[in-house]
Parts: structure tokens; C-alpha cells; sequence
């Protein structure tokens, strides 16, 4: 199986000595000058741009988790011993996943600007080093992404740094960073190879861009940007992915192991396999036994399906359902089931049974959307990372994008109707294709009404993948959804412990509208003397 090089490429911005006191060169990094010279490194070079999108402070677990819920989809469940103050709403401008965030996406910018600034140097062939142009170009604007979708404006970096000391850069406006995002993701759409010809979900293709611009564009429409002539360009791009042919939604499944073809996703996630026709593009992560040169770890699983057998899978237990979530899905369809599990492990270091939940217990139910006994048994199970590898970006997201940017632009039409219906019918396990009366929504729907279940339906296909508080923010919703989560806890069976922390969390996230973007974290207003806060901060 073809997979990105896992190397992490540390290559110097300096032009002159580490220490100027001592006149020295340093001798632990290769200069840029003396790099990039073949086909070969500028492939390294790339994988080096790729390393940080698996990183702890974005896909390896604070995208999905310590930023990611909190929402009308899930809690952190607490202990004693594990608290963690982004799940509340508890943090300011020191706090790590904060920095963390903010420094690997221009750490990922950086070394794509290096790679970009040096593309020609090689003798290759022109179509290759287009593709791997296109690639860095993408990642470069993907990462600008992440930074402006949670800080606002942020300082645009379109050119390696030549200076160490020139550290005194201003924001740059939002709209100006998105503009520059949409010119690189689509040079990029231009040059990257298609998802046939790559073969794998490593590697971002043609139509990961498409998917991706799709999102930024619905993302440009909403709050705080409210760009609606975007919808019409989301439609476009989403529209370009189902027109290519190359992906459908899983039909299939392994009925000795699962009972849908929803829940094969996942498990396929959990085993290593490819499946590019749904997986469009995944945050790759890989183990080698115990040799830890080979590892690019994960965090996927380990905090749900509490469990202290390790041939089972380690996990935490800490991602539960909120009541909402499991109430919005309807009889027969199976993704409930799937993504909030039934049961729970009762579990020694040498056993683990399940144990069904009594049905008046939601509450404390927890996400099981990956499941760690799905891993293979080689390499050994390791207590608190995998290589199970994250959904970027899905097929059923692109559908379902689709068919809301349909429902802005013309209404509630037969595509939008067809768009969402396949999705549904895939959660029901029936024939995508095919009308049904069970999993179809009825017809006749408003434009307000269609967005409302569009904006149910991505909880109920998307849940716990990381796209809902981004979701909500767009939609202008967070503090009314959020707000609305109190009475529902505090009318729970939760225990009292648990109750006061996630009304905490919530009565803290609506109490001001800063929490709406990130701060602007401490390293760097205490380096970048051009460098302002957010409001509320």
C-alpha cells in the first residue's frame, strides 16, 4: 500500500550563524541552498509539509478533541484526574493546544513556502514537479485556513522567511487571507494528479481540493465573512467532485464484522485501508510495532469505549453523546448505534465484556465511531496512540455541502433532495440510489425548513469528526444551540460533578462572543510586537 513518506525535514530559515557571538556555523540542519536538487527531495521537502497536518495540536487529536467538542454533539466526560480546560471553554491565550495550533500550521506554511520558492531547481519531469507543486500550494493555503477559520485575521505568509529577527509581522485582513486561499487551492486544483492516479488518501487529488474548496467557500458565506455570493461557488466545486466519477459512498460491508455500510468506514480507518472513493483525503498515521522511527501516531479511539484491556484497545471513555445527538436519529437508522455506542466494557487488564446500557440511560453513552478491537493485532496495541487514520474530508460531507449550497442558491431542489437522500439511505443501509419511504425526507419542504435538516443530517453522518462547532459558528447558531444544552443537562440522570462542568462549559462558551475565534496565543504577541488580540481577550 502506497503511503506519504512519514519524514519530518528540518531545514533552516537562518542566512546566518545560530550563535553571532561566536562567529559559528551551526552544523544540524541543512540549508536550503544545499537542498532541493532532485526529484527525490522535493518529495521529502513535501512530506515534510504534509508532517504537521498529524500532529497533536491538529489531526492527531486537538482538531477532533480538546477543540473540537463541547457542542450539541458531545461532552468531555471528567475525572479527577482528567481535566482538560478547552472541552469546558476554561482557557486563555497561554494555553498549549492554543499555541500549538497556531504554530504548526505556519511551521506546515513555512516549509511549503521553502519548497515552493525552490520547485524549479531539479532537472525532472514538468508534470511530476507540477504535482508536487500543486500539493505544497494546497497545503500552504489549507493550513492559512485553519488559522483564519479559528483566530480571524492572521498574518499572511506567502514567502520563506530570510531573516530570524524579522518577527514584527501585522494581521492580515480575513478577507484577504481567504482571497489568497482560494487563488492557491484552486492553481492548486490545476496541478495536482486525480485520486484514481494517486491511489491512496495521503496524498491530497483533484477532487480533495474541490471538496475542500467547497468548504471554504461555505465557510466564506456564513458568519463572520457572510460572503453569500460563495454558495454559488460551493456548489460549483462540489458539484466538479460528483460530476469527476471517482467516488460514491460505501455500498459494501464485511457482514462478519459489521452490520452496515456506514460503519465500514471506520472500521477499514481503524485496519489501514484505503478506501479513496469515500475517504477523500485522511490525516495518515502508522505504527511499526515498537520501532518508534517508523511511528506517526494517532489519538483516534483512545478516548472513546472506556477500556484498560490493551488486546481489546486502551481508551479513555471520554467523548459522551449529548441526549440531542441520539435522539435525532430515526427508527432503522443504523449510524445511532454505530457512532453512540449501546454498551460499554467492563473491563480488567486481562478481560473485557460488554455491558448493555439500560435504555433510559443516554447521557452517559460514549462515541464509538472508531473502535480500537478493530485494530489489527500487528503491531502490538499501544495504551495511548494508534494508526488509525482521520477523515479529512468525506464523500457524504461533499454531498451534503452540495446539497446545502443548492438550497441557498436555488432552494430546496431535486438535486438538494437527491444529494441528502443518498446519505440518508446509506445511514438506513438501503440502496443509495433507490427512493425509500423509510429513510427519504418528505417532500415539499421550505428553504428554511431543508436548511434546518441539512444542518441535523451533518450531525447525525459528521458527529465527532471535528466539523461541528465550525458548522455552527458559519450558521450563526452557536450561542442558541449552546444556550440550549443547559436545561438538557441539568434535566439529565448525569451526576452532579459532571452536570456542573458541562453547564460550565456551555454558560461560559455563549457568555461572549470571543469565543466564537480562538486568542491569539501568547507566544506570539510576546515575540510579534505588530501582533494584536482578539476581542474579549
Amino acid at each position: 500500500m502506497k503511503r506519504l513518506l512519514q519524514f519530518i525535514l528540518s531545514i533552516s530559515i537562518a542566512l546566518c550563524s545560530c550563535n553571532k557571538v561566536l562567529d559559528k556555523k551551526a552544523s544540524d540542519f541543512i540549508e536550503p541552498s544545499n537542498y532541493y536538487n532532485s526529484e527525490s527531495e522535493l518529495n521529502l521537502a513535501l512530506a515534510g509539509v504534509y508532517d504537521p497536518i498529524g500532529n497533536e495540536y491538529l489531526y492527531c487529536s486537538s482538531l477532533w478533541y480538546q477543540l473540537g467538542i463541547c457542542t450539541d454533539e458531545a461532552f468531555y466526560y471528567y475525572s479527577s484526574s482528567a481535566y482538560s480546560a478547552p472541552m469546558f471553554y476554561q482557557y486563555d491565550y497561554t494555553n498549549a493546544y492554543i499555541v500549538g495550533l497556531w504554530q504548526q500550521c505556519y511551521i506546515g506554511i513555512e516549509r511549503a513556502n521553502l519548497l515552493i520558492a525552490n520547485i524549479n531547481k531539479p532537472s525532472m519531469d514538468e508534470t511530476r514537479r507540477q504535482a508536487i507543486l500543486g500539493e505544497a500550494l494546497f497545503l500552504r493555503a489549507y493550513y492559512h485556513f485553519l488559522l483564519v477559520s479559528n483566530y480571524g485575521d492572521v498574518p499572511l505568509k506567502l514567502t520563506p522567511s530570510s531573516n530570524v529577527n524579522s518577527v514584527d509581522v501585522p494581521r492580515t485582513p480575513m478577507k484577504d487571507v481567504y482571497a489568497q486561499i482560494l487563488q492557491d487551492m484552486t492553481d492548486a486544483e490545476r496541478k495536482v494528479n486525480t485520486a484514481t492516479t494517486i491511489g491512496n488518501a495521503s496524498h491530497v487529488s483533484k477532487t480533495a481540493v474541490q471538496g475542500i474548496l467547497a468548504r471554504v467557500c461555505l465557510t466564506m458565506a456564513g458568519f463572520p465573512l457572510q460572503d453569500q455570493s460563495k454558495y454559488a461557488e460551493a456548489l460549483s466545486w462540489a458539484n466538479k467532485v460528483v460530476a469527476s466519477g471517482e467516488h460514491a459512498l460505501r455500498a459494501t460491508y464485511n457482514a462478519a464484522i459489521t452490520n452496515s455500510a456506514y460503519s465500514q468506514i471506520f472500521i477499514n480507518e481503524c485496519q489501514d485501508i484505503y478506501d479513496v472513493k469515500e475517504c477523500m483525503w485522511e490525516a495518515d498515521f502508522y505504527l511499526n510495532n515498537n520501532n518508534t522511527a517508523y511511528f506517526e501516531d494517532g489519538k483516534l479511539g483512545t478516548m472513546s469505549l472506556a477500556c484498560v484491556n490493551l488486546d481489546t484497545g486502551f481508551a479513555g471513555g471520554n467523548i459522551r453523546t449529548t441526549i440531542k445527538l441520539y435522539n435525532s436519529y430515526g427508527n432503522g437508522d443504523l449510524r445511532r448505534d454505530w457512532n453512540i455506542a449501546p454498551f460499554y466494557f467492563n473491563s480488567t487488564a486481562t478481560t473485557a465484556t460488554r455491558v448493555n446500557y439500560a435504555t433510559s440511560n443516554i447521557i452517559a453513552r460514549e462515541s464509538a465511531k472508531w473502535r480500537r478491537y478493530f485494530e489489527p493485532p500487528s503491531p502490538t496495541k499501544q495504551q495511548y496512540y494508534n494508526g488509525t487514520n482521520f477523515p479529512i474530508l468525506r464523500y457524504a460531507d461533499v454531498l451534503l455541502m452540495l446539497a446545502e449550497a443548492e438550497n441557498e442558491v436555488n432552494g430546496p431542489t431535486s438535486l438538494a433532495y437527491s444529494s441528502i437522500n443518498q446519505v440518508r439511505r446509506r445511514g438506513y443501509n438501503l440502496p443509495v440510489g433507490t427512493a425509500s419511504a423509510i429513510a427519504d425526507l418528505p417532500a415539499g419542504l421550505s428553504k428554511v425548513q431543508f436548511r434546518q435538516v441539512i444542518m441535523d443530517e451533518r450531525a447525525r453522518e459528521l458527529c465527532f469528526e471535528g466539523l461541528r462547532k465550525a458548522d455552527l459558528i458559519r450558521w450563526g447558531t452557536f450561542n442558541t444551540v449552546l444556550s440550549a444544552m443547559i436545561p438538557e443537562i441539568n434535566t439529565s440522570n448525569a451526576s452532579a460533578s459532571n452536570k456542573s462542568l458541562w453547564a460550565l462549559g456551555y454558560s461560559t462558551a455563549v457568555s461572549s462572543s470571543r469565543y466564537l475565534l480562538l486568542p491569539i496565543p501568547s507566544l506570539e504577541i510576546n515575540v510579534n510586537k505588530a501582533m494584536t488580540q482578539n476581542p474579549g481577550w
